[in-house]
């Protein structure tokens, strides 16, 4: 490292990077903000069980020391044990004086509003209000509403949340398919009545980056109509598989705040995954002071909690992130480790540095293996090498048709050393 004034200038140095070419500015707005979905839209999956009030709380825990700014911990109208679970968690954020926002979803009836007040009275901290409607003309079909009785839900929940010195976001659902004059109305009665925030959300994961741009354009322009000062908020599904890219995007295109889920879980196929919103953010240098070590962590709590399998070949937390068999890669990776270089080693042949997450690189023994992968794994158990055994090992896995595992390999090095 001594040639390179800064981790940033050897990277510079090293690595060219395309994605900087030509980049327009910031992605993120000054005042950014990240809200956290996992235990509100992230447990409406299908195929999650609710977790326990202590595996909330480390959640929760581990939300702060990534920080996140805000977390949606429920729907404490729709049972007396949400309502209780939301209520312990406040209390936690009372009681260790933790920085990050509490906030609540509900519907605009006032039967849903209520418990959130009675939630930041008891626990005196002040909830932010999510209250939600549908606003598409395929929902108001089947609904049966139209535009006044939409309207006029809203402004009442609304009000009721004001009144008790809440603040309030205003959340049309399924605003990506939403009409721009439905849209004007109801962004214009939601400031009027003292909505402080309006969340675009793509409910059924139907919006494009071009769409996000749109939206989030036409939206920036009622706002300013309106002459009030509005955060914007952007919540994304994956059904196209585009929700982390969207949230990316909504970034750049205006919105300060973006919703995300750990692992992405959420209706459906779920939501932007958290982890990998924060990471990409971080590899393009628009979080340099945040901390993302907790990162493995977080997942793994999530997964855990919720019952939820990591698939091996999930960026950054799965088993086959940092793992690898193939003889040139291991080559070069272990060449790299050679020089006492860890820095190198974790981006010779990895655009995630596995070190930022608190992993490693891993070095298997497989069918596309050579010498050297034997020689490290070797090493890394403080066993002596020698031509004839490594070439026992390699010979073995030549005939595997999958990666070797630890007692297999033991099982050659047993046999060989007797």
């Amino acid at each position: 490292m001594s040639e390179f004034a800064t981790e940033r200038d050897r990277a510079a140095d090293l690595i060219f990077d395309w994605n900087e070419v030509n980049r327009k500015g910031r992605i993120l707005p000054k005042n950014a903000t990240f809200f956290d979905e996992t235990l509100r839209d992230g447990l409406q999956n299908p195929s999650v069980v609710d977790p326990g009030i202590e595996e909330k709380l480390k959640i929760l825990h581990l939300m702060e020391d990534l920080g996140i700014h805000v977390a949606d911990v429920g729907l404490p109208g729709s049972s007396k044990r949400a309502f209780e679970d939301v209520l312990r968690l406040c209390k936690e954020v009372v009681d260790c004086k933790m920085k990050i926002g509490i906030a609540c979803a509900g519907r605009t009836v006032v039967g849903d509003i209520t418990p959130m007040i009675e939630l930041s009275q008891r626990a005196g901290i002040p909830v932010q209000v999510y209250a939600f409607i549908g606003s598409s003309p395929i929902r108001q079909f089947v609904e049966n509403w139209d535009i006044e009785l939409i309207a006029k839900r809203s402004t009442e929940a609304i009000d009721v949340a004001v009144k008790a010195g809440l603040e309030v976001a205003y959340v049309t659902e399924d605003t990506t398919r939403s009409r721009p004059e439905v849209l004007t109305t109801l962004f214009r009665a939601a400031i009027d009545h003292g909505a402080s925030r309006l969340c675009l959300s793509d409910t059924v994961g139907h919006a494009t980056p071009d769409g996000v741009r749109n939206l989030i354009q036409f939206t920036k322009n009622v706002v300013a109509g309106t002459g009030a000062e509005i955060g914007i908020d952007w919540h994304g599904h994956n059904d196209r598989g585009l929700a982390l890219e969207n949230a990316i995007w909504a970034f750049e295109y205006g919105a300060d705040r973006v919703h995300a889920t750990g692992l992405g879980i959420g209706e459906r196929v779920g939501n932007a995954q958290m982890e990998l919103l924060l990471l990409n953010l971080k590899l393009l240098g628009q979080l340099d002071g945040q901390d993302l070590t907790k990162l493995l962590e977080y997942c793994q709590t999530i997964a855990s909690a919720v019952h939820w399998d990591i698939p091996i070949s999930y960026p950054l937390v799965g088993r086959d992130a940092f793992r690898t068999a193939t003889g040139v890669h291991a080559s070069a990776v272990i060449k790299a480790m050679a020089k006492g270089d860890t820095w190198l080693a974790d981006r010779i042949y990895s655009g995630v540095p596995a070190g930022m997450i608190g992993r490693s690189q891993e070095i298997c023994i497989g069918f596309m293996s050579g010498a050297s992968n034997v020689n490290f794994w070797l090493s890394q158990r403080k066993i002596e090498a020698d031509d004839a055994l490594v070439a026992e090992i390699l010979k073995a896995a030549k005939t595997n048709d999958r990666i070797m595992t630890d007692d297999e390999v033991m099982a050659v090095v047993k046999r060989v050393r007797g």
